[in-house]
């Protein structure tokens, strides 16, 4: 199959949707597809033997660091020359709206994906009074779509009952191999701890941005003595947090990949998520086969991955003593924690991204064969 692929957000960004496509496009041309990305232009011309096209874009007022860009003329001429059996638009906004128009004017099919639960994000930026409207924009753009595609049940529901139709889930996926428990090192650990191993280390990795609800770890560093937060990543909330996290024992510590992001994982005590308006959260998955437990809010597609108690654990967002009655169950029960590491290790190790990469490509095959 030859499959063009519309993202709004690729490498050199770092996220879970970017890992999910970069997973994606390494299998399928390991399956001898063939792969054509159309993303904003990050400088990078090729991957895993996929050919991409960088379009110019602007950056994103409210996230500087993500690009608007627009189709073009020269997308069809490329579209042209690739002869696509499929395109598949990522989070149709913008440069996703040039691969439902191609797709229509040149009689392609077409799958859309949603990874990014954008009507909840409009509250944490106020902007609340357009998520309507917005929902609005999303049921027209989908709906073009033979297939629309979830990466939780929980987002599978919430796209349904905005009207959107012909909505399935693609299962999740992690790359158990790179994951590992056995990469926890002291020396990654006194780095994340900025020299105090000793003290309780919890971790969180993503974006550093409005919407994931960093700013709800606090009371938990508060209401626990002798514990520091290490927060891996970036985004346009970094500066507001640190003066939000002032007197705390906060390390701000940007981006790490690789081996040195699976060690940091492997070496803390538990990866706090607060976030409610997660599609999935990829990284719960990445944190749990590298065997760091999870405490996370009871909320989105998050209940997909963590079982409350067996391999995780769980808060209610709307409760402000949740996060901290389950950081301090975790901290303070380690036989319960070991076990919790195991059952999530093993939960992690059914999701292999092979796996996930061969239900999109039966997806994709029945879309063409127009099966639908």
């Amino acid at each position: 199959m030859r499959i063009a692929l519309f993202t709004e957000t690729f490498l050199p960004k770092i996220d879970g949707i970017v890992t999910r496509l970069c997973q994606t496009i390494d299998y399928l041309q390991r399956s001898g597809d063939q792969v054509m990305v159309f993303s904003p232009n990050g400088g990078i011309e090729e991957y895993k033997g996929a050919e991409i096209y960088g379009a110019n874009g602007i950056p994103l007022p409210l996230y500087p660091e993500l690009k608007l860009a627009f189709p073009t003329p020269t997308i069809g001429k490329k579209l042209e020359i690739f002869k696509p059996d499929l395109i598949h638009v990522v989070n149709p906004a913008f440069l996703g709206l040039g691969g439902i128009y191609f797709s229509k004017s040149k009689n392609i099919p077409l799958v859309a994906s949603y990874h990014t639960h954008l009507p909840q994000y409009l509250k944490h930026y106020g902007l609340g009074s357009l998520e309507g409207l917005l929902w609005k924009f999303l049921k027209l753009a989908h709906n073009q779509a033979q297939l629309n595609l979830c990466t939780s049940t929980a987002m599978v529901k919430a796209l349904e009952n905005q009207g959107i139709q012909r909505v399935k889930l693609w299962q999740k996926g992690v790359d158990t191999e790179m994951f590992q428990p056995g990469l926890a090192s002291n020396k990654m650990r006194s780095y994340l701890s900025e020299g105090h191993p000793n003290d309780s280390l919890l971790l969180y990795v993503g974006r550093v941005s409005s919407e994931k609800q960093i700013d709800k770890i606090k009371p938990i560093l508060e209401a626990i003595p002798n514990t520091r937060l290490a927060i891996v990543g970036n985004g346009p909330n970094r500066e507001a947090l640190k003066v939000h996290f002032s007197g705390t024992k906060t390390h701000f510590v940007g981006y790490l990949q690789g081996l040195e992001l699976v060690s940091a994982f492997a070496s803390a005590d538990a990866f706090i998520f607060p976030s409610s308006t997660e599609t999935l959260g990829l990284v719960l998955l990445e944190s749990m086969a590298a065997g760091c437990p999870v405490i996370a809010a009871n909320s989105g597609g998050i209940p997909d991955i963590v079982t409350d108690k067996i391999n995780g654990y769980l808060f209610d967002p709307d409760d402000p003593n949740g996060a901290i009655v389950a950081t301090k169950r975790l901290l303070e029960n380690k036989t319960e924690r070991e076990q919790v590491q195991k059952n999530a290790r093993k939960e992690a190790e059914k999701w292999a991204w092979p796996m996930a990469t061969n239900q999109l490509r039966n997806y994709y095959k029945t879309v063409i064969n127009s099966k639908l």
